[in-house]
C-alpha cells in the first residue's frame, strides 16, 4: 500500500517499536476482537493481522506458544486450520481489563477522597491499588469517592484539589509515555480515516494499535478523578482520543475478517 494513503499514514503514526511485545499485541487483539465465549481467530487471519504490523510469522508462533503455556490462549484444529481463542483465564482477565480500557471519558468519576491508614507496606500498597487508590504519602492514599477503603481506614472527604496535588502522586515514569501516546493518537486522529474505505483487516489492525498503546499505560495505575491530576497530565486526553478513534473504526466481525 502506497505510503501516501491515510491507512499507511495511520500505521506509521500509531506504530511504537519500543512498546511492541508480540505476545502482548496478540493478547490485545484477542481482547478487542475475540473476547466473547466461543470467539476464535483462525491462524491465517491472526498471521495476516500481525503481518500488517510487520510482525514475522515465526515471532507470532513463539508468542502463541508462550500464551498457551501461560494458559491465556487455547488452540484447536479445524481441518488443516488452527483456531485460536482465549482460555477461561484469558477471557476473565481480558474482561476485567476491558472495564478500564473502554471506560468512556464521560463516566470517569469526578468526586474524590483521601484515606489515611494505620500502617503501610508492599501488601497494603497492592491491596489499595486493587481498590482503586494511588499513594500520596506512605500511609495516605487518594481515590474516587466511590472506591471502598479498608474498614479500619480513616476516610477523609476534602474539597477542591489544590493545583500542586497532581504533580505529587502522578506516576512520573508514565508521564512521558502518555505525552508520546497523545502525540501518536493526535497524528492518527488528524488523518482522513474512513472506515467505509478500509478493509476489515485494516480496521482491525488500526484498532489493535490504538488499544495496545492505550492499554499498556492505563492498566499500570489506578483510575482517579480528573480533578486530582495536573494540567500537564495527558492520560485523560489519551482516553478521549483513543475511544474517539475506536468509534471511527467500528470493530469488524470475525466472519468479515475471515472472508
Amino acid at each position: 500500500m502506497p505510503s501516501s494513503t491515510p491507512y499507511a499514514a495511520a500505521l506509521a503514526a500509531l506504530h511504537d517499536p519500543g512498546a511492541l511485545r508480540v505476545w502482548s499485541m496478540i493478547a490485545t487483539a484477542f481482547g478487542d476482537l475475540a473476547l466473547a465465549r466461543g470467539d476464535a481467530i483462525p491462524g491465517p487471519v491472526l498471521s495476516a493481522l500481525m503481518a500488517q504490523m510487520d510482525i514475522r510469522p515465526e515471532a507470532t508462533r513463539v508468542a502463541l506458544h508462550r500464551l498457551r503455556g501461560d494458559d491465556w490462549i487455547t488452540s484447536t484444529k479445524s481441518g488443516r486450520t488452527s483456531l485460536h481463542a482465549l482460555s477461561a483465564k484469558g477471557r476473565r482477565e481480558s474482561n476485567a481489563a476491558a472495564l478500564r480500557i473502554y471506560h468512556r471519558p464521560e463516566t470517569v468519576p469526578e468526586a474524590w477522597q483521601a484515606v489515611l491508614l494505620e500502617d503501610s507496606g508492599a501488601e497494603t500498597r497492592a491491596d489499595m491499588a486493587a481498590r482503586g487508590f494511588a499513594p500520596l504519602a506512605p500511609r495516605l492514599y487518594l481515590g474516587a469517592a466511590t472506591a471502598e477503603p479498608p474498614a479500619e481506614a480513616l476516610r477523609l472527604n476534602p474539597g477542591a484539589a489544590p493545583d500542586w496535588l497532581g504533580a505529587q502522586f502522578e506516576p512520573k515514569d508514565l508521564a512521558a509515555d502518555y505525552a508520546a501516546l497523545h502525540a501518536r493518537l493526535s497524528a492518527a486522529a488528524a488523518l482522513e480515516l474512513d472506515a467505509g474505505r478500509l478493509t476489515p483487516l485494516q480496521i482491525a489492525t488500526l484498532r489493535c494499535l490504538v488499544v495496545h498503546g492505550w492499554r499498556r499505560l492505563v492498566l499500570r495505575h489506578p483510575e482517579l478523578p480528573r480533578a486530582l491530576y495536573s494540567q500537564t497530565w495527558q492520560g485523560h486526553a489519551c482516553r478521549s482520543q483513543a475511544l474517539a478513534l475506536l468509534d471511527r473504526l467500528p470493530k469488524p466481525s470475525l466472519d468479515a475478517l475471515s472472508e
